[in-house]
């Protein structure tokens, strides 16, 4: 007899809300015979039904004038599931750290002055590839899908968060990097006439981080280019960033311009800043305290609940390997 257990980050396949209810209400109620014009007298609007509290509706989505939005919603790769619910869009979209805007948590109206379109993305080092790449032409090029991940800040909260987009591996195999590549150093924009937090001197902009190329090739590493079942609101780092569930959020770069593949370890924002409280590998672990406050326990945004925090953020299966010769380093931060 097959015995199967479920995995940490997994949820009974009967407890998934199925993806064309929970992100395309319209197409939901259009199938069950009722004709879109219900739909609006049922006040469902850009939320998909969700309220727009806190200033987080069409305004905070900014996304109805995007190039791709034809694109979303798209299909959920049932591989990645959570055992938690996801967090309201209406929370999330309002709960961001974007220090190219400012460092308060409520930025996601300053964020809207960020300019996505035109938008290029250079991917240029040690690759057999190097290219420079509309935005546009870049999402339409790759396989897009969404996963369920969980997003853990340093700060010590969460969320969980339905990103679309595409495998980093997918880029990384377009660049074609040459064998001394070890790195890719990711960069964001650099405009301080329309993002005020770049005024900031004493910051190193622009914003920088970096994998290894294991760390990019592993089947978690994911480039967002979309949330909720529509393209990336700016106040999320649009129109493209990066989400490796595995690690702070502050690895997570937004709005990257910039692939470099590298044979250098790059000096990522925060590490640069501050490399006794912010290090280049940023693993989540609950063993090791950020030094001015404890790791052990997040508090789950929308949920008024703190819970234990897991190694690896919950995604041990998928990345534990990366690190099994390197003990006797600080890889956690």
């Amino acid at each position: 007899m097959l015995i199967k257990s479920k995995k940490g980050w997994e949820i009974p396949e009967r407890e998934a809300t199925p993806q064309e209810i929970f992100f395309n209400r319209r197409r939901f109620l259009k199938t069950t015979g009722l004709v879109l014009a219900s739909a609006a007298s049922m006040g469902l609007g850009a939320c998909d039904g969700e309220a727009e509290e806190s200033g987080a509706g069409a305004g905070a989505s900014g996304t109805s004038s995007d190039p791709t939005a034809d694109l979303y919603p798209v299909t959920r790769n049932e591989r990645y599931m959570i055992e938690r619910e996801l967090t309201p869009k209406s929370i999330s979209s309002t709960y961001n750290n974007f220090y190219e805007f400012g460092s308060h948590k409520r930025i996601y109206d300053k964020a809207q002055e960020l300019k996505i379109r035109p938008w290029q993305v250079v991917i240029d080092g040690e690759v057999n590839n190097p290219e420079t790449l509309d935005i546009d032409t870049l999402i339409r090029a790759m396989p897009l899908e969404e996963r369920l991940y969980r997003h853990r800040c340093v700060e010590a909260w969460s969320m969980t968060v339905p990103w679309s987009g595409f495998a980093l591996k997918e880029l990384v195999k377009r660049a074609d990097p040459k064998s001394s590549a070890r790195y890719v150093r990711m960069e964001t924009f650099q405009d301080p006439d329309m993002a005020s937090g770049q005024r900031q001197y004493w910051y190193p902009w622009p914003y920088v981080e970096g994998l290894t190329m294991e760390e990019a090739t592993n089947d978690l590493a994911f480039m967002v280019t979309g949330v909720y079942g529509e393209p990336l609101p700016k106040q999320y780092g649009a129109p493209i960033r990066l989400a490796v569930p595995w690690k702070y959020g502050f690895k997570s770069i937004k709005s990257i311009v910039r692939f470099t593949f590298t044979s250098q370890r790059p000096v990522s924002f925060w590490e640069e800043i501050n490399p006794q409280e912010y290090g280049f590998w940023a693993n989540v672990n609950p063993e090791v305290p950020h030094p001015r406050w404890s790791q052990a326990t997040e508090e789950v945004l929308g949920t008024g609940k703190r819970v234990p925090t897991q190694l690896f953020n919950g995604y041990g299966e998928y990345v534990a390997g990366l690190y099994k010769d390197m003990q006797d380093k600080p890889i956690y931060f």
